[in-house]
């Protein structure tokens, strides 16, 4: 899952000249919290609200309201901007792209082209997109983690016995973290499952491996077996 196919494409941006009030009005009028900074097309920087509201902070209180918008007009997007600009290339994964953010504490930034030049922003909504469309959340199913085996063909076991009670599976995740040597947790999304057969499903699963938990996001229904 590349950062071009979940960036969003349509852009709002400011230049580097202007103005703090104009910044603002874009911020609260497109509800976002970042813009790309752009001169004669490139990329210059990026303006957060946390970099807004950090420029104000020491006056505001000080100001009446006549000089509070003066303030706004007079102190231009590059001089309080953030630069250089973080950016992820457009061919990065969402994990990396999700790391980026994570490393640097800041909840967007700008997706570039190989030569650099802006082609979308991804931000925290995006990824959070991405996870939910991952996981198959949206199809309402079951969510159901295994302690299973590590070994060959273990997972096909599985999948198998979904199959066979006429169910699908969205997504199979795997970690080896929190298990024992020889050993690996599995998670599948299964959706178009009729909830009469679930049980006996269960049942076969629980043959091959060791039940964690089953969510029904469905019937919004939870059980923990042993996690």
């Amino acid at each position: 899952m590349l950062v071009k196919y979940w960036m969003t494409k349509e852009v709002i941006t400011v230049a580097p000249g202007d103005s703090m009030k104009r910044a603002m009005d874009l911020i609260k009028k497109h509800q976002i919290h970042q813009m790309p900074v752009l001169k004669d097309g490139k990329l210059k920087g990026m303006l957060s609200d946390g970099d807004l509201k950090r420029a104000s902070a020491s006056d505001a209180t000080t100001l009446d309201v006549h000089e509070l918008i003066y303030l706004l007009d007079k102190v231009k997007v590059s001089d309080i901007m953030s630069k250089p600009a973080i950016t992820v290339p457009i061919d990065y994964t969402i994990e990396e792209a999700a790391e980026l953010l994570l490393k640097n504490k800041i909840s967007g930034m700008p997706a570039v082209s190989a030569d650099g030049n802006l082609q979308g922003i991804i931000t925290q909504s995006d990824l959070f997109r991405a996870l939910v469309s991952l996981t198959g959340l949206q199809d309402r199913g079951l969510h159901i983690a295994i302690l299973l085996e590590d070994r060959p063909g273990s997972i096909m076991e599985v999948a198998n016995v979904v199959r066979n009670s006429g169910g699908k599976m969205t997504s199979i995740l795997t970690s080896y973290k929190r298990c024992p040597p020889g050993y690996r947790r599995v998670y599948f999304r299964v959706y178009e499952i009729d909830r009469g057969v679930v049980s006996q499903m269960l049942d076969n699963i629980g043959r091959i491996a060791q039940l964690l938990y089953v969510v029904d996001h469905r019937e919004n229904r939870r059980t923990i077996y042993n996690e």
